[in-house]
């Protein structure tokens, strides 16, 4: 299927997309927050800039966009227009987010992937994880 938009219009259109502050990440940090979860975003000094750093508990969560980063679900699906480019594009990103991933548990970080797909069913269940790990380490301090 042939774009609808020039390539100009185009270009304009993907420089508008965001790569921090998205909706899911709001999303997932206003859960942590009322779950009284304190955290820092998009940690520089750490492999792939954690979109969500919870320092006293050891763990970084990554919110990813099914379709910018190779998700294999409906909303995950590469455009027919221009495969190859959105192929190496989407591989790179993939690749890029093994490498951090692997560097953060390499460096003793816990390492959790939201995707934006599952935001609904999985985000619950890791607000909880980490509610109870926090309460855990109150424990035994």
């Amino acid at each position: 299927m042939a774009d609808i938009f020039s390539k100009s219009d185009r270009s304009r259109l993907m420089g508008r997309v965001r790569n921090k502050n998205t909706a899911p990440e709001i999303i997932v940090r206003c859960a942590l927050h009322a779950a009284g979860l304190r955290f820092r975003v998009h940690r520089k000094d750490l492999p792939g800039s954690p979109d969500v750093v919870l320092p006293g508990l050891g763990t970084v969560v990554f919110v990813h966009g099914c379709f910018w980063h190779g998700h294999d679900c409906r909303r995950g699906r590469r455009p027919q227009d221009n495969r190859m480019f959105w192929d190496a594009k989407v591989d790179r990103n993939i690749a890029r987010d093994k490498e951090a991933r692997v560097a953060l548990a390499t460096a003793g970080w816990t390492v959790e992937t939201l995707w934006q797909c599952q935001l609904k069913t999985e985000l619950p269940l890791l607000v909880a994880r980490l509610t109870l790990l926090r309460d855990d380490l109150r424990l035994t301090r």
